[in-house]
């Protein structure tokens, strides 16, 4: 009964040691009540990991190191007497191509890709195995490769961050260091925050060939961001701050391409048999990347199609990795999301000068034209229309189109503006007559006036000049400020030259 207690005890301690998802930020945006009326409340967001391997093309260089072409006889590492097992790319049972390290495990017999056999010795026998997604992702677990064959004496991990262009190494595996790559050997648990981002070579996944055991080379990410967010990583304000913060970070968990670089087949001894040379080669059942696409904060999901990944961007943004502003939302530099206030970030969205929403209800009408409004640096342009009415009020359009039926088309356009927009301040776009600037975004009026900027007197008769005496003296606007009021006053005098009524 004990032992069964320390196994459950041991078990529960593993799934403990990290959350299975640690921070979420699965939603992009949701609406909220705002003034007495619905508003989209952005938040960061970011797709969930998943198997990255799914979504990967592999290839091998030398493109011809897969066993079976031709066949060959293989012989166990730890018996070179046992001789029976063969490869033959002709053959499906017998073949072992590069695509059985990447699909479904726990099938019996297993499933692996295996090299040709040592047979050029002295000359290295080495691989290049390359995974690229074509797209930006990162890691949120360890990268895990399974060995059926005995691990390699010799390995080097690399990642790309520009489609394999260039490589950088992400760890180094040798059963000596030193004498291999001229480096002190190191474990991950012996990093600090400060060094987290070293480049260690590690002897943990080399030394020894007691293989029917020990199949498995790490890449540990959970325990360098174990370094910042704890052990268990329940401070993971702590780790996000750093992401946030620290481009090399966010670089580091980053790439758009994997190698593993295969330098030297396990040998079980210190020296090679050359009498028997059948028995070194390599051979991998399974690799697993777990991760997400890169999105910037500004994806909650991403598609695979036609063969390639891409972020289905929110906040106003576009590209494969949300890394820009739409057209027409770039009122402000682009800038990715960010993780902090914890639960749910900041958005960080695109801003356009204004936006729109357009509600189309139609009853059997005929649209006879189409009107592009563009409303930048207070220039408001209308063209390519035909015939039409127009009732502008401030700044809510309706476009009424003529149709066969006894109802119209009717288009309303409400421009509004984006919260970094300002419509008042207090410095050039000051609201008149004392009214107040609410949050740069509105102008709070005194009685009897109204507008933007509370430029327009709402009185009749002698009540003007009573109100108007009481107040401060007007001054006249400044042109940045009047200009997109002369410009809207000019609307009627379109319409008048189109032979247009306004209702």
């Amino acid at each position: 009964e004990n032992h069964i207690t320390s196994i459950y005890n041991n078990t529960l301690h593993c799934y403990e040691h990290y959350p299975a998802s640690w921070g979420h930020y699965d939603v992009c945006k949701s609406q909220v009540y705002a003034e007495d009326r619905l508003a989209w409340h952005y938040m960061a967001c970011q797709p969930e990991a998943t198997d990255m391997t799914k979504y990967l093309t592999v290839s091998l260089d030398p493109p011809n190191i897969t066993c079976g072409d031709p066949p060959e006889m293989y012989c166990a590492l730890e018996n070179p007497y046992m001789c029976n097992n063969e490869c033959d790319a002709d053959t499906e049972e017998l073949a072992h191509p590069p695509e059985l390290m990447f699909d479904s495990e726990g099938r019996n017999p297993t499933t692996f890709w295996q090299s040709t056999s040592w047979k050029k010795y002295p000359r290295p026998l080495q691989v290049n195995i390359t995974l690229s997604w074509n797209k930006t992702i990162e890691l949120t677990d360890d990268i895990v490769l399974t060995f059926e064959s005995g691990r390699p004496e010799q390995l080097v991990l690399e990642k790309s961050l520009d489609y394999g262009r260039t490589w950088q190494p992400y760890q180094f595996y040798a059963s000596d260091c030193l004498d291999v790559f001229t480096m002190e050997p190191k474990a991950v648990h012996q990093l600090t925050p400060s060094t987290m981002l070293e480049i260690i070579c590690t002897e943990a996944y080399s030394t020894g060939y007691v293989w029917k055991y020990d199949k498995t080379v790490r890449f540990e990410i959970k325990d360098r961001f174990a370094l910042l967010a704890g052990p268990r990583l329940h401070n993971m304000a702590s780790l996000y701050g750093q992401l946030d913060t620290t481009k090399d970070l966010r670089d580091f968990f980053t790439l758009t391409d994997l190698r593993i670089r295969l330098l030297r087949p396990a040998t079980g001894a210190t020296m090679v048999d050359e009498n028997n040379l059948s028995r070194y080669f390599y051979a991998i059942s399974d690799i697993k990347v777990q991760g997400r696409c890169k999105c910037n904060l500004h994806a909650n999901s991403c598609v695979f199609d036609k063969g390639k990944l891409g972020c289905e961007c929110e906040h106003n943004t576009t590209g494969p990795d949300c890394a820009r502003c739409k057209r027409h939302y770039q009122g402000r530099a682009w800038s990715m999301g960010s993780y902090l206030p914890i639960p749910k970030g900041t958005a960080n969205i695109c801003d356009g000068a204004f936006y729109d929403h357009v509600h189309n209800k139609t009853d059997n009408c005929s649209r006879l034209g189409h009107i592009n409004v563009v409303f930048s640096n207070y220039l408001l342009i209308l063209y390519h229309f035909f015939s039409y009415l127009i009732v502008l009020h401030e700044f809510n359009l309706v476009f009424m189109f003529p149709g066969r039926g006894r109802k119209a088309m009717r288009v309303h356009l409400s421009f509004s503006l984006l919260p970094t927009a300002r419509v008042c301040d207090n410095v050039l776009l000051r609201c008149q007559n004392g009214g107040v600037c609410h949050h740069h975004q509105r102008c709070q009026c005194l009685a009897g006036f109204g507008g933007v900027l509370c430029e327009t007197a709402q009185c009749q008769g002698d009540s003007c000049e009573d109100l108007q005496s009481s107040q401060l003296s007007l001054r006249p606007l400044p042109v940045a400020q009047t200009l997109p009021l002369t410009l809207l006053s000019l609307i009627p005098s379109l319409l008048a030259t189109r032979g247009l009524t306004s209702l």
